[in-house]
């Protein structure tokens, strides 16, 4: 007896449970995003695979001329391994502080960073033509990154301050005092011919006033302010101009101010989709110059080709969309702008590097963040990376869940110091308080009958059933 098999139902069918499986992959996607500590995991991910991947661009990079300068292939490597040590403690310590202390260090730092600003206009070491750089006690140092943390602190504290007395009734108080010091830093940053960090500066103060909610017209007439700033700068210095002019021709002068933006250019076409191999790259050669800082990003499109820089940029996509997650989730407006500011400040700047390295803007000294050379940038940015940390933990979901699992190691070790992150309950497991510090009274577990079944709770909500004391779990 003949069996006869109707195609299209078969076909139906098999479509079907292919669509099915697709819909619950895509739901349990899904699901993963939406777990409380998510942003957390996102960043932290993120900045270790940018960091990694900057250590080994760095090494490859600047290999000859390391050997041209120091005889040692690793001089240059080392440095930045160093400098990779120091913040990555740094970076730990920042994503286990409150809020509280980021808000107090806000002014402080602000004026302390003014202060070394203005020392590097008259003590500052000359670099290319540019006074970026201060020797202290044998320690060279660009005050300028760490000012950029200062001003995202200080602005967001002053804003949230505001907003907490219920005082952005009027454009006044929007700008006043953020405008002045925006506009003091960048003042002391175009002294020392760094027109670059001074365009991340106003780009940061644009965000922080985007993010709290500035009126269309000031926002416009600030964005406005900002853009003639930048042309007025431009202007005044001639180089400025033609590396703007440059940008519309870049055959015009191949061996001047065309040569760096044309090898960049090379060094991206050579790589193809694949890429020549990781340390293979020709333009290292003393073709193109500042390889190893402002234009890392051709090397890794030579080394690693059009996929290797699409995975760089996704890298980058993926820690600003965590970051804006954190903005648009947490409650209190300290956190928000500052963690917004943040985004505004490492994405602004990684675009106007990339931009600068693919011809779509002017040639810029700016590095790109955690992956060119340099030591202050890497370690500014891995602390700011660290404040991300900690306000992504402020988010309610998280809190809850972080208030559940108890204090961990590095929070008990703060707490003798005072210095407990505020987002979770000093208490340990099963609610009990922990060592080291009194904790304030609690109100008892409550338990309801529910069909039969105990459900006890704190007060933020259900207990784990890891916490529930032995006599309430079902046997």
């Amino acid at each position: 007896m003949a069996t006869t098999t109707i195609p299209g139902v078969a076909r139906t069918r098999g479509t079907t449970v292919g669509t099915g499986r697709e819909r619950a992959l895509w739901r349990e996607w899904v699901g993963a995003l939406d777990r409380p500590l998510t942003s957390y995991y996102l960043i932290l991910g993120t900045a270790v695979l940018l960091i990694a991947l900057g250590l080994v661009m760095v090494l490859s990079s600047t290999m000859v001329k390391s050997i041209n300068e120091t005889g040692s292939s690793f001089s240059l490597f080392q440095k930045q391994l160093v400098s990779a040590a120091v913040g990555l403690p740094l970076m730990i310590l920042a994503s286990h502080m409150p809020q509280q202390v980021f808000r107090l260090i806000g002014y402080p730092a602000m004026i302390v960073s003014a202060a070394l600003l203005l020392l590097t206009v008259f003590q500052g070491v000359e670099v290319n033509g540019a006074t970026r750089w201060l020797d202290i006690g044998g320690l060279v140092v660009q005050p300028s990154e760490p000012a950029k943390l200062a001003f995202v602190l200080w602005g967001a504290h002053i804003l949230a301050r505001k907003d907490e007395l219920k005082e952005l009734t009027e454009w006044r108080h929007l700008l006043f005092p953020l405008l002045p010091g925006c506009g003091l830093l960048v003042l002391l940053v175009l002294l020392g011919s760094n027109l670059s960090t001074a365009l991340v500066f106003l780009v940061t103060f644009l965000g922080l006033l985007w993010v709290i909610g500035a009126p269309g017209k000031l926002f416009v007439a600030m964005f406005g302010l900002v853009l003639g700033l930048a042309v007025i700068a431009i202007a005044i210095e001639p180089y400025r101009m033609a590396r703007v002019t440059a940008l519309f021709d870049p055959t015009a002068d191949p061996l001047g101010d065309n040569m760096q933006s044309l090898h960049g250019l090379y060094a991206l076409g050579t790589g193809g989709i694949l890429g020549v191999g990781i340390g293979a790259s020709r333009e290292k050669w003393g073709f193109l110059p500042f390889a190893e800082s402002d234009f890392v990003f051709a090397i890794i499109g030579e080394e690693f080709g059009l996929i290797g820089t699409v995975l760089v940029l996704a890298l980058f996509g993926v820690l600003g969309y965590a970051g804006l997650r954190v903005a648009s989730r947490v409650k209190e407006p300290f956190p928000r702008l500052a963690a917004f500011a943040i985004v505004t400040w490492i994405m602004g700047q990684t675009m106007i590097n990339i931009g600068a390295v693919i011809g779509l803007l002017p040639v810029t000294g700016v590095p790109l963040p955690l992956v060119s050379y340099g030591g202050s940038s890497l370690i500014t940015t891995m602390v700011a990376l660290g404040v991300l940390l900690s306000l992504a933990k402020t988010e309610p979901q998280a809190q809850r869940t972080l208030a559940a699992r108890g204090p961990g190691r590095v929070q008990r070790a703060l707490s003798w110091l005072g210095l407990e992150n505020g987002t979770a309950p000093a208490t340990g497991r099963g609610g009990t308080p922990s060592t080291g510090r009194a904790a304030t009274p609690r109100a008892p577990r409550t338990a309801g009958r529910r069909r039969g079944r105990t459900k006890a709770t704190y007060d933020s909500g259900p207990i784990p059933a890891g916490d529930r004391s032995r006599r309430n779990r079902r046997r």
